[in-house]
C-alpha cells in the first residue's frame, strides 16, 4: 500500500503544480459559487473512481477499507485534494492571488477550497494514472 501512496503522490503533484501557480484557476475559484465549488469536487471523486475500479479490473470489495471505503481510494482523494493544497501553501498562492484580485482575508479559506478541487480535478487524473499504471 505504501508503494500505490507514493505512486499516487508522484502522479498527483506532478499534474497539480501547474494549476496552482495559474492566475485564471484562482480567478474562477473567486467567482465560483459554492454549488459549482461542490460540483467540482464532486467530479474529482467521480474520475477517481472510474480511474481506480472502472477503466481498470481492480475490485473495490476486495480491497482493505476505511469506514467501508476501499482504503486506495481514501488515499487517491487524500492525495488528490492534498497535493494541490500543500502546493498553494508552499507557494502562498492565496495570498499572492488573491491580494492582487481584491479578495477579502475572510473569503479566502472557501474561496481556496473551491480553487483546490478545480486544481485536484487534473491531479486526480495524475494520481490515478501513476497508482495504475506502476
Amino acid at each position: 500500500m505504501v508503494a500505490d501512496i507514493a505512486q499516487q503522490v508522484v502522479g498527483g503533484f506532478l499534474l497539480a503544480g501547474p494549476f496552482v501557480v495559474t492566475a485564471e484557476v484562482w480567478e474562477l475559484a473567486w467567482n465560483m459559487n459554492l454549488l459549482q465549488g461542490g460540483v467540482a469536487a464532486l467530479i474529482v471523486f467521480l474520475i477517481g473512481y472510474g480511474a481506480l475500479y472502472k477503466a481498470d479490473d481492480r475490485d473495490p470489495d476486495r480491497e482493505s477499507e476505511v469506514g467501508g471505503v476501499p482504503l486506495r481510494f481514501v488515499s487517491l482523494m487524500a492525495v488528490s485534494f492534498g497535493s494541490v493544497f500543500v502546493l498553494a501553501l508552499v507557494f502562498d498562492a492565496p495570498a499572492t492571488f488573491f491580494n492582487g484580485m481584491g479578495v477579502p482575508q475572510s473569503a479566502w479559506p472557501i474561496t481556496t477550497a473551491k480553487a483546490v478541487s478545480v486544481g485536484a480535478i487534473f491531479s486526480v487524473v495524475g494520481a490515478a494514472t501513476a497508482d495504475s499504471v506502476f
